[in-house]
């Protein structure tokens, strides 16, 4: 009598073939999900440039818009470095998302040029700006008008938002701010920002110095600007010291080093925070701007004049 043949043990996929079979469903479904709104009705698909189909993956299935980070520019040469390090975060975070940089003014890429690089691809457009002021109103909407990109939506400024308070909170802990300042009733922070003649701007940055002052445990938070609105850094620290807070820290509003944060730092008494630069929240902001963007169901672009805009949240 002949031996049965032994049983061939059952075979497993290679470890990268599991890999890639993951990365094609986690693909798919986030496709599925951008063509549903919040509403649960279904969106209008628009013609969008097609991914490539690296380790066999669906070669139809579309490309999701390129971020396009736009930054105001500064003739501090640490302002591009910094910009370039966060945007790095955010690739980290988001791995194969098309991550691209274009200014307002002083540095290259000039946003029309980042646009017109895109070709006849989609875009959401995030600035780098922490309120509704003259840039996000009129600069980048002006930008994008006269640019050939046939399909950008741009998503609402950083600020006022709960990770602004989360990355401004860390800046002063690296200065030297201690728990024991929190409530501490010789404490207090001066939120210095660029400053806006916008009544929008200007309510967007005492939004988020009310959300800092609540991480802090009630310590007062006063916002403060560099030009264009008032009280000005030292007027407001001479306001501070008169009610009693002379346990006084100075936080950089802003987004990169620059002439304004500078200068709002040599004022500090005590401590100055950096600005927020590369913090891990900021990274994690612009992808949730980015999505709340992707998120409203709105067309995107199809008139250079007819950008949406949403409104902080």
């Amino acid at each position: 009598m002949t031996e049965p043949a032994p049983e061939r043990p059952q075979e497993s996929l290679p470890l990268d073939s599991t890999a890639q079979l993951l990365s094609r469903i986690t693909a798919q479904l986030d496709t599925q999900l951008t063509l549903v709104s919040l509403n649960g009705t279904r969106r209008p698909v628009h013609r969008t440039r097609q991914q490539p189909a690296p380790g066999g993956a669906n070669p139809l299935i579309p490309a999701a818009p390129a971020l396009v980070a736009v930054a105001h520019g500064s003739r501090d040469p640490q302002a591009l470095h910094t910009v370039t390090r966060l945007l790095d975060r955010v690739r980290e975070l988001r791995p194969g998302l098309d991550v691209r940089l274009g200014h307002i003014e002083l540095n290259a890429p000039l946003l029309p040029e980042t646009l017109a690089a895109l070709g006849d691809g989609e875009a959401v457009l995030v600035p780098l700006l922490l309120g509704r002021g003259y840039h996000v109103k009129q600069d980048i909407p002006e930008a994008v008008a006269g640019a050939p990109a046939p399909r950008t939506r741009t998503a609402a400024p950083l600020g006022p938002h709960p990770f602004l308070a989360e990355a401004l909170h860390g800046r002063l802990i690296e200065a030297g701010w201690r728990p024991a300042d929190d409530g501490n009733r010789g404490s207090a922070v001066v939120l210095a920002a660029a400053g806006s003649r916008d009544p929008e701007s200007a309510a967007d940055t005492r939004r988020t110095a009310h959300l800092l002052s609540e991480r802090l445990g009630g310590v007062p938070v006063v916002p403060a600007y560099a030009c264009a609105a008032t009280p000005t850094v030292p007027a407001a620290l001479r306001a501070l010291a008169a009610r009693g807070r002379l346990r006084v820290a100075v936080a950089a509003y802003f987004t990169a080093p620059g002439r304004f944060a500078s200068a709002a730092s040599r004022h500090a008494p005590w401590i100055a925070a950096a600005p927020l630069g590369a913090h891990p929240a900021m990274a994690r902001l612009l992808l949730h701007r980015y999505d709340q963007a992707r998120a409203t169901g709105v067309p995107a672009r199809e008139n250079p004049m007819n950008t949406h805009f949403l409104a902080p949240v």
